[in-house]
């Protein structure tokens, strides 16, 4: 209203002024003194009114200008990217989060193809949900419909690729062109966590599995045992008794193989359900291993040679010694079987300490207890496996050995008795590259090999 009332007056006034001069030249009348005076007043009271409309005009911008970096600011440095692209995926417009995000710089970024960033395997996922979006839109009046959204994997400028959760709308620009609207997150540490408790999951199953199928190994080996021994007995009371010559003792002879054979398997079902009776003391892990060689020798073959590498000192562990031979024998034949020809099987030790700073990541392992640990390894350079045998091998009467040339129980047995020790057990293979086991024992060092392991933050060898 008040703008109004002075743009009247000076309407009003440059009217009478005007009139006033047009009159004064019809009529060749020189104005009074009086009227001269009026009309300046008027001019002035015009000219006042002017200056304050330029300042309210000046302040209008003002604010304007103050509006739009405010604006500008909420747009480049919200925590989401928006994008703005035609009809084709050409990037119109782009804040700088969504620059940031993609690795390049906001003005690169404009009359850029958005699939460049785009994941080529996902690129199929953006096709059809643009062509979705644009279909939709296309049989509305109003330019703006429902938004949209879909995940898929981007790549930055470098090639570095993350997911991402696009959530899309039509809309029409200033001169009436369709155009979409897409806000990005960055999902990675939501796909992150998801994988991680998907990952958890799989393995609370598989040790579910385990247990039951353990509880069930147990019940049914010690029921088998006491069958066996009944067998065992009576076979060895009556081979003395029947004459060598005759059929009937080698008859008795091969019942007490199979018997004595059957016995082993229910040793290692024991052994894998942790059930079986131990007598640990505490040994040095390089003794033991040393005496083993010569047999693990003949039992691998003269074609494939096997590499011992002893960690320097003592590698005191606290286990029975028979299962150390179990351990050694099982993983050597495997190898062993393993290898199609000429090959090396090498057995390392070594002690490490494990600290907090130290992630599961970086030794294989899931989870693991802050101490000392000392490592037994033992590789080949044999054919290697698969991902897909990786996660099964520890499986009982699971083999990749033919038909009757395996039990499935040896790699069983390992793992049982690497937990029935509290140690840990981790397998890294791929197809021709060969494979590697490490079990991670407790150390049980003196108090000197103690204190030098602590002053270590990560798996330092030899410390």
């Amino acid at each position: 209203m008040k703008k109004e009332g002075t743009r009247t007056l000076r309407l009003q006034a440059e009217n009478a002024a005007h009139e006033k001069a047009w009159k004064s030249a019809e009529n060749h009348e020189t104005l009074s003194p009086e009227e001269i005076k009026r009309t300046l007043h008027e001019l002035r009271v015009h000219q006042i009114e002017l200056e304050m409309q330029n300042e309210e005009l000046r302040r209008a911008h003002e604010d304007l200008e103050k509006a739009r970096a405010r604006y500008l600011d909420l747009y480049n440095f919200a925590p989401l990217g928006y994008v703005t692209l035609n009809k084709k995926g050409i990037v119109l417009e782009a804040n700088l989060t969504a620059a940031t995000m993609l690795g390049i710089a906001q003005k690169k970024l404009i009359k850029e193809a958005i699939t460049s960033y785009i994941f080529p395997e996902d690129q199929d996922i953006y096709y059809l949900h643009s062509k979705d979006l644009f279909k939709t839109a296309s049989g509305y009046s109003d330019p703006v419909i429902q938004p949209q959204g879909c995940e898929l994997r981007m790549l930055k400028h470098d090639g570095t690729a993350f997911w991402a959760h696009l959530e899309s709308a039509t809309g029409r620009n200033n001169d009436g062109v369709q155009i979409c609207r897409i806000v990005i997150s960055d999902i990675s540490k939501r796909k992150q966590a998801e994988e991680e408790h998907e990952k958890i999951q799989t393995q609370l199953n598989q040790a579910q599995k385990m247990e039951a199928v353990g509880l069930l190994a147990g019940g049914v080996a010690h029921d088998y045992n006491n069958m066996l021994s009944v067998i065992i007995g009576y076979t060895e009371l009556a081979l003395p008794k029947v004459d060598v010559d005759l059929p009937l003792h080698q008859y008795l002879e091969e019942i007490h193989k199979a018997a004595m054979r059957s016995a082993a398997i229910t040793r290692q079902l024991l052994t894998y359900a942790r059930k079986q009776v131990i007598s640990p003391v505490l040994l040095d892990l390089n003794q033991a291993v040393e005496s083993m060689l010569k047999m693990l020798r003949r039992l691998i073959g003269e074609n494939i040679n096997l590499i011992w590498l002893p960690e320097e000192g003592q590698c005191q562990v606290k286990m029975d010694p028979i299962q150390i031979d179990q351990i050694l024998a099982n993983l050597c034949v495997n190898a062993r079987d393993a290898i199609q020809d000429v090959g090396n099987i090498t057995i390392a030790t070594r002690r490490a300490y494990f600290s907090k700073s130290c992630q599961p990541d970086q030794i294989g392992l899931d989870e693991f207890i802050v101490g000392k640990y000392v490592l037994l390894t033992v590789s080949d350079n044999g054919c290697g496996m698969e991902k897909k045998v990786l996660n099964q091998i520890f499986e009982p009467f699971f083999t990749t050995k033919g038909i009757g040339q395996g039990t499935g129980l040896g790699l069983s047995m390992v793992d049982g008795i690497v937990k029935q020790n509290n140690g840990y057990i981790n397998v890294t293979s791929e197809p021709g590259k060969g494979t590697t086991f490490t079990i991670y024992l407790p150390c049980f060092a003196d108090q000197v090999l103690e204190n030098i392991c602590k002053l270590s933050p990560e798996i330092v060898p030899g410390s």
